[in-house]
C-alpha cells in the first residue's frame, strides 16, 4: 500500500509538473512508470493516467474560472466572444479525428522509451528554429481574444503533432501558435484553453474504453495521484503565465535535447 502511494505521489508529480510545459507529460510519464518497474500499458496504469490528467486539466479550469464565466456570459452579446470559443471549436477538431482514428495504433506502437526520447530531441530542435525565427519579426495576435478561426485552425493542425508520444501538446500548440505570428503570452493562454476540450474529450473516451479497469481498491491511490497532479498543475500554469511574459522557450529545447539524449543513450546502449 505504501509502495502504491509513494508511486501515485511520483506520478501525479510528473504529471502536473510536465502537462503544460512544453517538455511531453505522456512522454515523462512514459519514463517515471518504467523507471519506477510499473507497465505503463497495463489497464490499471493506463486508467491512472488517464484521471490524473483530468486533475490537472481541471486545474487550468480553476485558473481560468473568470475568463471562462466571462466568455460564456458574454457569447449572446460579444463578437469576441463568440470568435474566441469557435477558434477554439475549430482548432479542436483536427487532432480529434485523427485520435478517434489513430489512437490505439498509436498505444499499440508508439508508446515506449526509444520513441519518447526521439520526440524530445526533435522538439527541442524544432523550438530552437521557431524562437530565432520569432526573434526577427513582431508578432501580428498578442491577445488571445483576437485569434481568429483561421490561425486557430493552424494551431490545431500543429497539436496533430502531439499525437506522437514525446512531442507534447503544449509544445506544439504554444510554439506551433508562435510560428505562425502569435505572441507567447496569447499562444500560451489559448494553448491552455484549447487544452479544456481536447483534453476532457479524450480523457473521456479513454475512460469509457476503459472502465473495466476501474475497481473501488485503488481509489486511495487514484486520490493521491489526483490531489497532486492538481496541486502541481496549479503551481506550473500560473509559473509559465509569468515566464512567458519576458522569457523565450530556448531553455526547455535545450531541457528536451539534454534528456532525450540522455533517455535514448540509456535504452540503446544500457536496457537495450
Amino acid at each position: 500500500m505504501l509502495a502504491d502511494l509513494l508511486h501515485a505521489l511520483v506520478l501525479g508529480l510528473v504529471e502536473g509538473a510536465t502537462e503544460f510545459i512544453p517538455v511531453s507529460s505522456t512522454g515523462h510519464l512514459i519514463l517515471a512508470t518504467d523507471a519506477l518497474g510499473l507497465d505503463p500499458s497495463a489497464p490499471r496504469m493506463v486508467v491512472f493516467n488517464i484521471v490524473i490528467q483530468l486533475a490537472a486539466i481541471l486545474a487550468v479550469v480553476w485558473v481560468f474560472r473568470a475568463k471562462i464565466i466571462d466568455v460564456i456570459r458574454r457569447l449572446p452579446s460579444d463578437p469576441a466572444a463568440r470568435r474566441l470559443t469557435l477558434s477554439i471549436i475549430v482548432a479542436s477538431v483536427p487532432a480529434a479525428v485523427l485520435g478517434l482514428l489513430f489512437d490505439d495504433w498509436i498505444d499499440a506502437h508508439l508508446f515506449n522509451g526509444v520513441t519518447v526520447a526521439i520526440a524530445l530531441v526533435v522538439g527541442g530542435v524544432a523550438i530552437l528554429a521557431i524562437e530565432a525565427a520569432a526573434a526577427r519579426r513582431e508578432p501580428r495576435v498578442t491577445d488571445v481574444d483576437a485569434v481568429g478561426p483561421a490561425d486557430a485552425l493552424k494551431v490545431g493542425l500543429a497539436q496533430c503533432l502531439a499525437l506522437f508520444p514525446g512531442v507534447s501538446r503544449s509544445a506544439s500548440t504554444i510554439l506551433g501558435g508562435v510560428a505562425f505570428g502569435l505572441s507567447r503570452v496569447a499562444a500560451t493562454e489559448f494553448s491552455f484553453f484549447l487544452a479544456i476540450p481536447i483534453m476532457l474529450g479524450a480523457s473521456a473516451l479513454k475512460l469509457v474504453k476503459e472502465r473495466d479497469a476501474l475497481v473501488p481498491g485503488d481509489a486511495l491511490f487514484f486520490a493521491v495521484g489526483c490531489l497532486v497532479a492538481f496541486v502541481s498543475a496549479l503551481v506550473v500554469i500560473r509559473f509559465l503565465l509569468r515566464f512567458v511574459a519576458s522569457h523565450t522557450f530556448r531553455s526547455f529545447a535545450w531541457y528536451r535535447i539534454g534528456f532525450g539524449l540522455l533517455v535514448l543513450a540509456y535504452y540503446t546502449l544500457i536496457a537495450g
